[in-house]
């Protein structure tokens, strides 16, 4: 016969691990692509929404100034090093977020392995 308190301690162990097979359990593909192509997709929108808002102002100013070309051509180019800017700076931060969530991860495995050394 087992005493209660062996029991307590199997019950225990048997949750330290269950727990530890969820962590290293492969995320579902199909969520991350998910994520992926949302991700992708905020980039090209962004993209788009510059050359179009340069392409815009450069042909209202060469309408109003009757220089057709001109400001087309250069505020179209602005647009564009604004759109791939903001891309840039949106990439920095899901990079930021990824690193912070990979950070905590391993803050929490080490901390497990701690436990795990002193014999809790």
């Amino acid at each position: 016969m087992t005493d209660p308190d062996q029991r307590k301690r199997l019950a225990e162990l048997e949750k330290r691990i269950d727990a530890f097979k969820a962590k290293d359990a492969p995320k579902p593909h199909q969520e991350e692509h998910y994520s992926q192509a949302q991700l992708a997709w905020r980039m090209v929108i962004e993209l788009v929404a510059g050359l179009m808002i340069g392409f815009g102002m450069g042909y209202g100013l060469d309408w109003l100034l009757g220089t057709m070309p001109v400001f087309l051509v250069l505020f179209t180019f602005l647009g564009f090093a604004a759109g791939i800017k903001t891309m840039l700076r949106s990439a920095e931060e899901i990079q930021k977020t990824k690193q912070a969530a990979e950070a905590a991860g391993e803050a929490e495995t080490r901390e497990g392995d701690e436990r795990t050394k002193d014999g809790d």
